[in-house]
């Protein structure tokens, strides 16, 4: 089980599980809970992305592993994943934004879209990393540097 895949898709899980938490709460009506919840679940995003980012640059992604024969839908089903990710966190970064600036009303509607939009992708996340590094051998990995820079 390879270190940094592991240690970035906990705090994928953890994140979405503190969401889970923080809609609770504000439906609950503990507001400052909910607004504590909510930061600590984009702190744990964030790590994961740097650990992610970091991992991409100086170690590189892994290629699939698994049989020739679901690569094409394992493929499909990883650009869905990074199509929801890329959405979740713009969704985010604005939901969190329309929150700090006190703009309650747009914050409301789109909070809950934000969430479930991000719960998917971190069910799909961790499915990639089921796919990737569980159920089967990760293929080949490259650094994006080594890929540019060649070596």
């Amino acid at each position: 089980m390879p270190l940094l895949p592991t240690i970035s898709t906990f705090f994928i899980v953890l994140s979405a599980i503190l969401i889970a938490i923080g809609w609770r709460l504000i439906v609950k009506g503990r507001a400052k809970a909910h607004k504590r919840t909510m930061i600590f679940a984009a702190i744990s995003a964030l790590i994961f992305f740097i650990i992610y980012a970091s991992r991409t640059a100086f170690i590189g992604n892994t290629s699939f592993g698994g049989p020739e024969s679901i690569e094409m839908y394992y493929t499909i089903f990883l650009i869905f994943h990074i199509f929801l990710a890329t959405t979740g966190a713009i969704f985010g970064i604005v939901t969190l934004t329309l929150a700090f600036k006190r703009k309650i009303t747009i914050h409301r509607k789109i909070g809950p879209i934000t969430s479930v939009v991000w719960f998917f992708s971190a069910i799909t996340g961790v499915m990639v990393y089921l796919l990737l590094y569980i159920i089967y051998d990760g293929g080949e990995t490259t650094s994006m540097l080594k890929a540019i820079l060649g070596s």
